[in-house]
């Protein structure tokens, strides 16, 4: 049985549809993502799962258990569920060890350990205001760790963090089930923050789940061009035929081939002609621009080999490309 149920939720307010019926399941310890653009739903479906917005068809269960929201419950949620907002909200001008001994259902071996994963050991002695705003998310989070919950639900953890910050808080989820056994469910304002953590990903636009599968189908395979920009660069070829990348009939699909998936040989190697028109510097690659018979695409290459102007070509594998419509 799935740790979390999430049955028909749909929301809708003042005559708006703000989520379509969604359904899904999570498995105790799996890591799970909601994707999708700025007010796609996902985090007002994070606070429905949460208990803090009441849908207005449907069910979640945790356990087996309802969640319950504030329409039907004088206290809402489910005292198996943590909820971390994007403010941290702790109480100013009290001493971190304060904070968080008031919230502690942990022996104190297990609140050492939690401390130690959520990297706050150092911060006990400071008041809340005194801490940056990364320091107070990990303290924010020890709090809700401290009550023992199975399923953690984060609302875009690492928003407004530095690049320190932000991989100190990836690294701790990433602990948080091997050592703690809690499950957790995030979502994250840049889809392509996920794909290294998660799963599983579920793609949201306009409240309505478009697509969910493991992160390497959904980045190599999106159903649509929508999906395929959340997680990162892409090409549209259109009207080529998949395996020569050559103009095709007038059934060819539009292919969507990622910049790292071209191979840039010599001319005249069997492979399309393109003339570069632009070779550009990303620190970890280069981005070398191509203009094709019929498109314009963008390949990555760790080292260029071409300068602008020359005529080179441009290959593809077949299981590289996905028609997209």
């Amino acid at each position: 049985m799935d740790l979390l149920n999430v049955t028909n939720i749909s929301l809708e307010e003042r005559g708006s549809v703000v989520l379509a019926p969604i359904s899904f399941g999570q498995r105790q310890e799996q890591k799970l993502a909601l994707a999708g653009e700025s007010g796609a739903g996902k985090s007002t479906l994070l606070q429905v799962i949460a208990g803090l917005v009441q849908p207005s068809t449907g069910e979640v269960r945790v356990m087996g258990s309802r969640v319950r929201g504030p329409a039907v419950a004088l206290v809402p949620g489910h005292p198996g569920v943590a909820y971390l907002s994007q403010k941290s909200d702790l109480p100013k001008f009290l001493r971190v060890e304060q904070v968080l001994q008031y919230a502690s259902k942990r022996t104190a071996a297990e609140t050492h350990l939690l401390y130690t994963l959520c990297r706050i050991d150092h911060l006990l002695a400071r008041r809340t205001d005194q801490l940056s705003g990364g320091e107070q998310q990990r303290v924010a989070l020890a709090r809700l760790l401290l009550g023992s919950p199975v399923l953690l639900l984060l609302d875009e953890p690492f928003s407004n963090l530095d690049r320190v910050h932000k991989q100190t808080m990836q690294a701790i989820l990433e602990e948080l089930g091997a050592q703690l056994g809690i499950t957790c469910l995030l979502v994250s304002h840049d889809a392509a923050d996920t794909l290294s953590w998660a799963d599983e990903l579920l793609v949201l636009r306009r409240g309505k789940l478009v697509q969910q599968g493991p992160p390497t189908q959904l980045y190599n395979q999106p159903v649509d061009e929508y999906t395929a920009a959340l997680f990162g660069d892409y090409n549209l070829v259109r009207g080529a035929d998949r395996l020569a990348l050559a103009p095709g009939g007038p059934d060819a699909p539009t292919l969507l081939i990622r910049p790292e998936h071209f191979r840039l040989v010599p001319a005249g190697a069997g492979a399309l002609p393109g003339l570069v028109r632009a070779v550009r510097f990303f620190g970890s690659y280069y981005e070398v621009e191509v203009a094709l018979p019929k498109n314009v695409v963008r390949a990555r290459v760790s080292m260029p080999t071409v300068a602008v102007g020359d005529t080179v070509g441009v290959a593809v594998r077949a299981e590289n490309t996905w028609p997209i419509g």
